[in-house]
């Protein structure tokens, strides 16, 4: 049974997501603070844990500061829409993807699982020592734009053969320009692509989605400029 932790020190969200979680199949333990759960996690590592970015004790910045010294743990932020600054540094410390309070749950257990299938394959091509070769239906779920390769089912992407550690919500961004080169895409559609629709996002927060994924990917080609922004209306993909 996959075990995830929940680290948060609202009792209420603690209790609501270990209920929904487990009536979804997973084994939950639960923290309330940063400095007890750093030592749960180092004692016995879930497969995954949510943190809320702001903790008594130790918040989750530094929480997931030290958990990274020793361990490559797939790591969800719980954030406040004001915390922006926090959320570009905990992108950079590591961690796998953000949920703005207020949020669906339904929108973090999809996000819970494209994290965890991106962490299983990874740890397959490691114990391999090889990236593993897709099978012709994991081919078929493949989506290639030049020199862009998307796998949706392991949320993996790669640029000129190198890959780009994406978050969940960059990824699903991304993938919806680039099913469609060179079709503009408004900011209400990218959010609707990458957010439930429960959950309200505006337009800032698009926009610095789109930020770090042109930062990303020129880590790797400082001449990509494939995302082009179209003042006033929205981005598009431009195909090699």
């Amino acid at each position: 049974m996959t075990t995830l932790a929940l680290v948060d020190d609202d009792e209420n969200i603690v209790a609501s997501l270990k209920m929904f979680f487990e009536a979804e199949g997973y084994h939950v333990k639960t923290y309330h603070d940063g400095l007890s759960a750093l030592s749960g996690l180092t004692e016995t590592p879930p497969d995954l844990a949510i943190l809320d970015v702001k903790m008594p004790k130790m918040d989750g910045m530094e929480l997931l500061r030290r958990l990274r010294q020793s361990s490559e743990l797939p790591v969800i932020f719980l954030t406040s829409k004001d915390e922006e600054i926090d959320e570009l540094f905990g992108l950079k410390m590591g961690a796998d993807d953000f949920i703005t309070k207020p949020f669906s749950q339904r929108l973090l257990v999809e996000r819970v699982k494209a994290i965890l299938r991106r962490a299983s394959s990874r740890e397959a091509s490691a114990a391999t020592g090889s990236v593993l070769k897709p099978t012709a239906d994991q081919q078929a779920r493949t989506l290639e734009r030049g020199q862009l390769a998307m796998d949706q089912e392991r949320h993996t992407c790669t640029w000129k053969g190198q890959p780009v550690t994406l978050t969940v919500t960059e990824f699903l961004i991304l993938h919806s320009l680039a099913q469609r080169p060179g079709v503009v895409k408004s900011r209400d559609a990218l959010m609707d692509s990458a957010y439930d629709e429960q959950v309200y996002v505006d337009d800032r927060t698009i926009d610095s989605h789109i930020k770090r994924l042109r930062k990303k990917f020129r880590l790797i080609d400082k001449d990509f400029g494939q995302i082009e922004t179209l003042y006033g209306i929205g981005y598009r993909y431009n195909a090699d």
